[in-house]
């Protein structure tokens, strides 16, 4: 049990929790204000709340903030463990506790909603709160939503005035209408406004729109081509034909949203991917073996939760604010706190369930792309960070990658050998710790022997002088480069640095990532060449290309100035150079009469050039 050093308000915290029973039920922290900043269920409400003050040491540095903060709390005893997650979903709602990771506000996600009305309307909205009425969504983007009501709209025949219709059953007369407008003259409305369509056949058209919004299309299709046959054989063609046209658009649509047996009839699918700082979270309802949309969003977390204990946030969440129908939800692993009795949760391992998983996964995946490139775009620092954290999960690193070092070997047939190695920090050039290397010990074009001396010299030096060393060692090439690095630093030098390589292909651009594994096996990170990672590794490999490359031109060209001019005795670079600026080339150099170098460098140092190349 923690003291007053760590909550001054300990005392009381321990009469409170002497007094929780032993039941399922939801408990709410407050601090000194009052406010409630946390709300949490339990199927034992006396153990866990009582864990987070008996076993403070165990909990992340968020939960043990959340602890300092607790000034009193209060618990509700429920009847059932589904009592206890509905209750806390409500909580969570009203309160929008400070530490309770929640969805972003759903007012920001579009909706259709079928209004409260005797003549319902099918409006679009992004605020639940002003309209009474039957929601459908969230959809993931307007785009969609916009399709799906121009569908609806070709479909059915429904008012979009905003005249306030009242049904007098008594009189049989619908009162608040005055003369059909504009939508009538053009076919889209039957003016029920002033009863030229009847109430019970308003109602059952928004009955047939709910449906379809549900994505129910059998009982829909069954009877629209009941309806046309009957047309047809009461030899009315033109509406038969038209009724068709209908029938084949709601085909065709049901058929794009059709991914897998109809025999999956009302499901819910559930995807989760996080980092650090955030969780990414996708739902699919499928109905009758369509989607009927998917919906994505990002969660940040507050207190370090597992992806279990977001699911089980969430899933209640989103299975409310979506009005879902289903009994049954895909998950990609169990979610304990969610009980049988809410929810059953299904763990696929084959079959059509299990395509629908994989394919929540795939929208998950591309949700998370999508937030982290725009935070990278709004706040590069962060989306760097984000980067790093991805990278430290690909390559199962024991701790961020902040230092990240790269090397590269640049020769031309063994000529004027030279290695460079550039750092990067927090995912940034730091170009004060660049470093080239001038290869020693190699004789020929030998890369893996050039590549094992320089990173020899490299961390020898740092570990004796007791500087920090990188968080990641990467090498430009594949396989070989990588096991020459691991000799050197693993066997030769007994130091614990990560080791990985990007490999290029035939055409010289990177091509993938590579890694060890425990067993010192070499393995393929999978990275698409869109991934912001990838391209972040891809600017580190072109970046110590560029710095080598850059080095061994300027050696080479220092080179040859020395062979052509600085090795004719007593002339040093000063002349050599006067030569150069004079008459352009070492070969015009040579065509040059005495007195045409005494004109340029002097009698006695032209007597020396001229006459070592009529020597030679």
């Amino acid at each position: 049990m923690i003291d007053a050093s760590i909550n001054k308000n300990i005392d009381r915290i321990k009469l409170r929790l002497k007094t929780i029973p032993e039941t399922p039920g939801v408990y709410q922290y407050l601090d000194e204000t009052g406010k409630v900043i946390y709300v949490g269920k339990a199927r034992n409400l006396q153990r866990r709340v009582s864990s987070y003050f008996n076993r403070y040491d165990d909990h992340s540095s968020k939960i043990k903030m959340l602890v300092r903060h607790i000034y009193d709390l209060r618990t509700t005893v429920v009847a059932s463990e589904v009592d206890a997650l509905l209750l806390e979903n409500n909580l969570i709602k009203q309160y929008q506790p400070r530490y309770n990771s929640m969805l972003k506000d759903d007012k920001t996600y579009p909706y259709l909603c079928i209004t409260d009305e005797e003549y319902p309307q099918l409006l679009f909205t992004r605020d639940r709160t002003r309209i009474k009425g039957q929601f459908f969504g969230p959809y993931p983007n307007q785009r969609i939503l916009r399709e799906l009501q121009e569908i609806i709209r070709k479909l059915f025949c429904y008012r979009k005035c905003k005249k306030k219709l009242h049904w007098d059953a008594e009189r049989q007369v619908v009162v608040g209408g005055d003369r059909p407008c504009m939508n009538h003259q053009i076919g889209l409305c039957k003016a029920p406004c002033v009863g030229m369509e009847s109430h019970e056949a308003y109602l059952e058209t928004m009955r047939r729109i709910k449906k379809i919004l549900q994505g129910d299309f059998g009982e829909i299709l069954d009877a629209m081509k009941q309806e046309m046959l009957t047309l047809a054989d009461e030899l009315r063609f033109e509406e038969a034909e038209m009724l068709r046209r209908k029938i084949r658009l709601l085909e065709e649509y049901q058929y794009k949203s059709t991914v897998v047996n109809t025999n999956v009839r009302d499901v819910d699918v559930y995807s989760i991917l996080s980092d650090s700082k955030y969780a990414y979270v996708n739902m699919m309802r499928i109905k009758n073996g369509s989607i009927i949309y998917s919906f994505s969003t990002e969660i940040k977390k507050q207190l370090d939760e597992s992806d279990e204990e977001i699911l089980a946030t969430v899933i209640p969440a989103l299975h409310e604010q979506t009005e879902s129908t289903a009994k049954e939800a895909i998950v990609p692993f169990k979610v304990e706190e969610i009980p049988d009795d809410y929810l059953k949760l299904t763990v696929p391992t084959r079959g059509d369930r299990k395509q629908l998983l994989e394919l929540s996964e795939r929208n998950v995946r591309a949700h998370q792309h999508q937030c982290v490139h725009q935070r990278l775009l709004v706040n590069p620092d962060d989306g760097r960070s984000q980067l790093m954290e991805r990278l430290q999960k690909e390559l199962h690193l024991k701790r961020t990658p902040k230092h990240i070092e790269c090397f590269d070997n640049s020769n031309i047939q063994g000529a004027y050998p030279v290695a460079a190695m550039v750092r990067f920090t927090d995912g940034k050039p730091n170009r004060n710790e660049y470093r080239k290397f001038n290869i020693k010990t190699v004789e020929g074009p030998d890369d893996y022997a050039s590549m094992a001396e320089v990173i020899h010299r490299r961390y020898k030096r740092l570990s004796e002088e007791g500087k920090e060393l990188p968080d990641l060692l990467i090498v430009d090439g594949g396989a070989g480069q990588m096991e020459v690095a691991r000799k050197v630093i693993v066997e030769e030098l007994k130091l614990d640095i990560p080791i990985a390589g990007l490999a290029k292909d035939d055409r010289h651009r990177t091509n993938e990532l590579l890694c060890y594994d425990s067993d010192w096996q070499i393995q393929v990170v999978g990275l698409k060449p869109t991934d912001q990672l990838f391209h972040l590794l891809e600017q580190i490999q072109n970046e110590v290309h560029r710095f080598a490359i850059t080095f061994h031109r300027d050696k080479r060209s220092k080179g040859t100035f020395r062979t052509q001019l600085t090795d004719i005795p007593g002339i040093g670079e000063k002349t050599a150079r006067d030569l150069l600026l004079r008459f352009g080339s070492v070969k015009e150099v040579k065509l040059q009469t005495l007195d045409d170098l005494t004109k340029a460098i002097g009698p006695s140092k032209a007597q020396v050039v001229f006459n070592f190349f009529r020597q030679k």
